[in-house]
């Protein structure tokens, strides 16, 4: 069975939450998202809405664009894999000022 949507991002929202060093509790209250359902998500266990995903990649300082792209090779076939692959980026200072400039 293909791989689906749910599970890829989940994937994904996992690895970028453990390559920064952070657990589910951080993530969840600062996503404001209760730390089961982030769970469930991680797991891909529950299809998260378009503004769930929005706040999840922000309390990550992950581009949601990046989230998606990394999904979508993650569902290709093995074999018609390209020799590129979309590594989401880390967090960088730049891009949290422009957030923080933002939201005043």
């Amino acid at each position: 069975m293909a791989m689906l949507l749910r599970e890829a991002l989940g994937e994904g929202l996992r690895r970028a939450r453990t390559e920064q060093g952070r657990t589910l509790r951080e993530v969840s209250t600062d996503a404001r998202v209760s730390l089961g359902y982030l769970s469930e998500v991680e797991r891909g266990q529950k299809e998260a809405s378009s503004e769930l995903l929005a706040a999840i990649c922000d309390a990550l300082d992950v581009e949601i664009a990046d989230l998606l792209l990394d999904a979508g090779n993650a569902m290709r076939p093995i074999d018609s894999l390209a020799s590129t692959t979309v590594v989401i980026p880390a967090p960088t200072a730049d891009r949290r000022d422009a957030t923080a400039l933002a939201a005043a």
